[in-house]
């Protein structure tokens, strides 16, 4: 598996089409949980990180506040910036690994969302991430971070899915080793065969409380899924972190 899978794969039409799901009622729910638990008024400065297709971030431009959104996906941002432009919103979008985004701008909120967190090989590299966001935030701003709960992944995962989407059969494989959740995904139309695949690391609750608190954030709430459920080890498909500096 090449290390930097994420560079080719959120970049093809076939991410599109197999993330499809994820729909603008779901980006509604999380905006709206978001907005329940934290402060935020107009012109308040946000940060997507990793923004994909923009779903997030348009919401939160509708509601008056000031957005950056970076993404590495030339094909995501693209898609993006159609639509902030239909909706005549002003959205700053930045074509970036998050590695080596800069900002002269300290945000009020930052948000990582949708499992967009543990692509990296190392555990620093990941870290690095949380340790970015801090810094970037303005004092008492929050940062929101969404992963899947690993404990239930791990008690839960479906090692083989098949389904037909827009004339295309996708077979996904998935397995877990070494602390890492890895998709083989098998995209099969007209009678040509693509292959992608996944890497995540799977931190623990523990794990990213730990990290987080030893950057200098405060946890300030915890939820199980986005709308609002209590965290529970067993039970809950996510782990949300909203932390404040």
């Amino acid at each position: 598996m090449k290390s930097e899978w994420f560079k080719d794969w959120f970049n093809t039409q076939e991410y599109l089409n197999v993330y499809q799901h994820r729909n603008e009622n779901d980006a509604e729910k999380h905006i709206k949980l978001i907005f329940n638990n934290v402060k935020v008024f107009p012109g308040f400065n946000v940060l997507d990180m990793a923004c994909g297709a923009g779903r997030h971030a348009i919401l939160l431009a509708k509601k008056g506040l000031s957005v950056t959104a970076v993404d590495l996906s030339e094909n995501l941002l693209s898609i993006a910036k159609q639509t902030a432009e239909k909706e005549n919103l002003i959205i700053h979008f930045v074509h970036s690994d998050i590695r080596d985004f800069r900002s002269t701008i300290r945000f009020d909120l930052v948000l990582n969302l949708f499992t967009s967190f543990g692509y990296f090989e190392t555990d620093e590299e990941n870290i690095a991430t949380l340790q970015k966001a801090y810094d970037l935030l303005e004092v008492d701003g929050y940062f929101v971070l969404d992963f899947f709960n690993s404990y239930f992944l791990k008690q839960n995962l479906v090692e083989i899915t098949e389904e037909n989407i827009n004339d295309a059969k996708i077979h996904q494989f998935r397995k877990i080793k070494n602390d890492r959740i890895t998709k083989k995904i098998v995209i099969t139309k007209d009678g040509e065969i693509s292959t992608y695949e996944e890497s995540v690391r799977m931190f623990s609750k523990d794990e990213l409380v730990s990290a987080l608190t030893k950057i200098g954030f405060d946890i300030y709430k915890t939820f199980g899924d986005f709308l609002g459920k209590e965290f529970d080890k067993l039970s809950s498909p996510r782990l949300i972190l909203i932390c404040k500096k």
